[in-house]
């Protein structure tokens, strides 16, 4: 019988350590030419929204195929399904419903580059934003480095002491809320901005030498919320899909800046194929944009668990 998973059975701290191993792994995959993972597509409903499609698998031994749809209908709520087949025997695995999925496996993103572009040695945490996403995503710096502290910022306080809350009680960590963005990531070894600002909200001059930052949120001409200069002073530049950076419908934020021919893909820094962190003074910059394929491999691997 096919599983069926809702978001109120994708709980436990273990979850973001099993979809971070099922990345690294996908990421070695697609390395080796072996993750499928074409750039998203846009079904238009006139007035109304579209659906989104990701769809992906990857090649190999044990091969999955599935795909990813979610809407941007106007509404209160927003659902997703993610289905994943076994390509070698065309059996479907299992479906996945909710929206807990997608914040796992992109946290689980900026986890994985937190351990490949990060400092070794990396302790305290700067975040901007106290969303599902800024929440997923500390919890995956948590899992691949031993952190001590962390500051949070965003401009409900209500909702940045909340945040600080539950994350020091989940994470057994020192959280404590920020007054302001450039607090927050002051001297933070690891910057995770997660916003949905349409302007810059930290620059170059509120980062220390050697940190690594992770961007979520907004990433076109149209708004984003990095200062450009942090892409000017960073010694690498990665992405999770290249692709994806090309195909939005307008241009990705450092497109005419000058650096976005020094973007690498995340995939051939973890393979060894493109040059990482070089010393602990370097500046890193990784810029989460929804890799294709890898929503199946980290349901895959859930479902396999469950």
């Amino acid at each position: 019988m096919t599983k069926i998973l809702k978001d109120q059975d994708l709980v436990g701290s273990v979850l973001i350590v099993v979809a971070i191993d099922a990345l690294e792994t996908a990421f070695l995959a697609r390395a080796g030419n072996r993750l499928i993972s074409p750039p998203r597509h846009h079904v238009s409903f006139p007035d109304r929204g579209d659906l989104v499609f990701t769809v992906g698998g990857v090649l190999g031994e044990k091969p999955l195929a599935g795909f990813r749809v979610y809407e941007t209908f106007d509404g209160a709520e927003h659902s997703q399904i993610v289905a994943v087949w076994s390509a070698d025997n065309a059996k479907l695995k299992g479906i996945v419903l909710g929206e807990r999925l997608g914040n796992l496996r992109t946290g689980a993103i900026g986890g994985v580059a937190i351990r490949h572009l990060s400092a070794p040695d990396a302790r305290t945490v700067g975040i901007v934003g106290s969303g599902a996403q800024a929440r997923s995503q500390l919890a995956a710096a948590a899992a691949v480095r031993k952190l001590d502290r962390a500051r949070v910022y965003s401009r409900d306080e209500k909702n940045r002491a909340a945040f600080a809350a539950e994350m020091q009680q989940a994470l057994g960590i020192e959280v404590e809320p920020a007054g302001s963005a450039s607090e927050a990531v002051d001297g933070a070894d690891i910057v995770i901005c997660a916003t949905t600002s349409r302007m810059p909200v930290i620059h170059a001059r509120d980062l220390k030498p050697g940190v690594h930052v992770n961007t979520v949120g907004p990433k076109t001409r149209a708004g984003y919320e990095l200062g450009l200069d942090i892409a000017d002073v960073a010694a690498v530049i990665a992405t999770d899909s290249p692709e994806q950076t090309r195909a939005y419908a307008l241009p990705f934020f450092l497109a005419g800046s000058g650096n976005e021919h020094r973007m690498a893909d995340l995939a051939d820094i973890i393979a060894g194929k493109a040059a990482g962190r070089g010393s602990p003074g370097d500046t890193t910059l990784f810029c989460s944009v929804g890799l294709a394929g890898t929503e199946v491999v980290v349901a895959s691997a859930i479902l396999d668990m469950l």
